[in-house]
């Protein structure tokens, strides 16, 4: 199936180059930072995290979002999801390779991603962040090529894949649980110590996953010749609305909790966000942004009329997945480390050098993507032939 991969017209290879190009100028940065270190980033003593491990914690969700299309249809037999569970697992691949990257350039020297592996701590929630992250992807990508090769010969998937589906469903879930916990596992950050950390990741996962697989579905329908199905997409879409009222409830819920408690180290982060404290507010406009696009979305997702409309279907994605990415990418991370324990404010936004990094671990991602699709669109119409 490989063979695919390197089949296409001048605005696949056109893509690629892109894609190779901005990879390129994403290394260059990385190497300057490798030489000069995390100095060239808006990182400081008081902010030890930021637009690196922000991508991670986004990026971790769109992955486990896949389990939005594997569970209906290998738990629950919806047929229907069989022409779209592939495209699912592959994006879940492409997001793990954007995480893992992450963390990667978040290191400074990246050999010390072996610390992990050469001195385990079952103590220690990186290690198991780990252990579930990597797993995840050798599950989706053992399952997705063995089921789409099943599909290309015209026979049913080895009986030994089975039992690997069924795992993948809980490893899902858990990659996104454990990244919550390495937050709200941590009393001196009191924006992050809530236990309803992780049920609000699963819930923005659950609604950004699926938002980014419809748009992905509706340009693959406009340059190629297979199309993921109207309801497929309109079901998922179905499944974004859910999601994205649970997320704005647990939210709404942890506004209740800290303002009507009355805790003054969990009402600040959340001032910092919206209002600004101590004349610092560098972030106020980004959450008040991402708060709006994230309603406006549900607002159009929420009627049949508006929902059942593809092109307005796909602006609703279009908002939901930046105002998710704003609030966990930006917000969600910085606030836990503005104002410090000391309640003294050291604002953080991400350099230029950063940025760029970024852009070209999301452009590895994107490529990847790209190779996965291409194949599985290749072996689609060619059944389909």
């Amino acid at each position: 199936m490989l063979e695919y991969a390197i089949k296409g017209d001048k605005k696949y290879y056109g893509w690629i180059a892109i894609l190779l190009g901005l990879i390129g100028v994403g290394f260059g940065f990385y190497l300057w930072q490798l030489k000069f270190g995390l100095g060239i980033t808006g990182l400081s003593r008081d902010v030890s995290w930021g637009f690196y491990i922000a991508q991670l914690t986004y990026m971790v969700g769109v992955a486990a979002g896949g389990v939005m299309v594997v569970l209906p249809c290998y738990l629950h037999d919806y047929k229907a999801f069989g022409r779209i569970t592939v495209l699912g697992e592959f994006l879940a691949i492409a997001s793990l390779i954007v995480c893992m990257l992450s963390v990667v350039v978040d290191l400074g020297q990246p050999m010390r991603v072996l610390n992990v592996i050469l001195h385990p701590s079952p103590r220690s929630m990186l290690f198991y962040d780990m252990l579930v992250l990597n797993g995840y992807l050798f599950l989706n990508l053992i399952v997705g090529w063995n089921v789409l090769q099943a599909e290309r010969n015209g026979t049913h998937y080895p009986a030994w894949v089975k039992p690997l589906i069924y795992l993948s469903i809980p490893f899902a879930i858990s990659i996104h649980t454990v990244t919550a916990f390495l937050y709200c596992g941590l009393p001196g950050r009191h924006f992050w110590l809530t236990a309803i950390l992780a049920p609000r990741f699963l819930a923005s996962a659950f609604a950004a996953g699926p938002a980014l697989l419809v748009l992905l579905a509706l340009i693959i329908r406009k340059v190629s010749n297979f199309d993921p199905g109207r309801e497929q997409i309109q079901t998922l879409a179905k499944i974004i609305t859910y999601a994205l009222i649970a997320n704005l409830f647990f939210f709404g819920c942890e506004l209740f909790v800290a303002f009507y408690s009355g805790i003054p180290g969990h009402m600040d982060h959340i001032k910092y966000l919206f209002v600004g404290i101590h004349g610092h507010g560098v972030l106020v406009p980004w959450m008040w942004s991402s708060m709006a696009l994230m309603v406006l979305a549900l607002i159009l997702l929420i009627p049949p009329i508006t929902r059942q409309n593809e092109g307005v279907l796909a602006v609703a994605c279009v908002m939901l997945f930046i105002g998710a990415w704003i609030d966990k990418g930006l917000g969600l991370i910085s606030a836990g480390f503005v104002p410090n324990p000391l309640h003294e404010v050291n604002e953080y936004l991400p350099t230029f050098p950063e940025v760029m990094i970024t852009i070209g671990v999301y452009a590895v991602g994107a490529l990847v993507l790209t190779i996965f699709y291409k194949i599985t669109i290749g072996v689609k119409e060619e059944v389909r032939a």
